[in-house]
């Protein structure tokens, strides 16, 4: 049984939680110790950016594929799936960081910010045209190899968290939401209840209950970020990962099925074909 690989943060020196890695190293470190493909769809349990700094390409996220080319920077949020294409014909850097070092390391008000922008229910995970790559990684790899390591971390991540917040600023001009908004923190539980919890349930008086909010102010909630109803919004995460996992495995429709949480295959592509207009079936052999 193929299952999408889960990748965990794994640092060069096993002792850090933010790195920046250079394309060319990455991929001569995964040929040296060919733990997986990157190539091929894999999902993180970390956040990166994918920053291009010369050429053009294309990157896929959630099987939909993104061109970029010089000034892009593609965010990639924990529990997503992403894979590089086949042959590079760009060059640039996966910065890499786990959820401990943004929680330790940067301010209160800028995480309501970043989580926003890591918030790929919201925005898009692509941003162009920002000028400020090279200098953002010029500045964070030289304080990295620097030989004074006393606060080290800290400067890091405060040219990080700059950096992150300077995208929020691009990202936000093609976007309606506030993020400081007084159902942002709930809205966020909310999301990682469901992204959590769906092969349980996919009931939303659950999801309210475990809240300790009512149906009807969950669903106001939501509609606020999405202009969804909550059962909508927990429906499109369950598709999503239904085509995550039928384009990134060769699992049978039946393992799929009870691996997601359906009793019975037919209740499985009823469902599907619901939300799709496609049997799981049709889906697969059109991949």
């Amino acid at each position: 049984m193929k299952n999408i690989p889960n990748i965990s943060f794994d640092s060069t020196d096993n002792t850090s939680d933010i790195e920046f890695l250079d394309l060319v190293d990455l991929f001569a470190k995964v040929k040296q110790n060919p733990t997986h493909n990157p190539k091929k769809p894999h999902r993180i349990d970390f956040y990166a950016l994918l920053v291009v700094t010369n050429g053009t390409g294309e990157h896929q996220i959630d099987l939909k594929n993104y061109p970029i080319k010089k000034g892009s920077v593609l965010k990639i949020a924990k529990g997503q799936v992403h894979a590089f294409q086949e042959n590079l014909s760009y060059k640039g850097y996966l910065i890499i960081f786990t959820e401990d070092f943004v929680l330790k390391y940067f301010s209160k008000s800028s995480i309501d910010f970043i989580s926003h922008l890591y918030n790929y229910h919201l925005s898009e995970p692509i941003v162009e045209n920002s000028n400020f790559n090279e200098s953002f990684i010029q500045k964070a790899t030289t304080e990295l190899l620097g030989k004074n390591t006393y606060l080290q971390k800290n400067i890091v991540a405060k040219f990080l968290e700059l950096y992150l917040l300077k995208l929020e600023r691009i990202s936000h001009d093609t976007i309606d939401i506030q993020p400081g908004v007084k159902y942002y923190a709930l809205f966020f539980q909310f999301k990682n209840l469901v992204e959590k919890n769906y092969k349980e349930t996919r009931n939303v008086k659950d999801f309210a209950e475990t809240l300790t909010i009512s149906t009807k102010h969950l669903n106001k909630v939501v509609q606020t970020f999405t202009l969804d109803t909550a059962k909508n919004f927990i429906d499109k995460y369950v598709i999503l990962e239904i085509k995550r996992t039928i384009s990134s495995t060769n699992n049978s429709l039946k393992e799929i099925a009870f691996n997601l949480g359906f009793d019975e295959v037919t209740n499985f592509t009823k469902f599907f074909k619901k939300h799709t207009g496609l049997t799981p079936k049709d889906y697969k052999n059109n991949i």
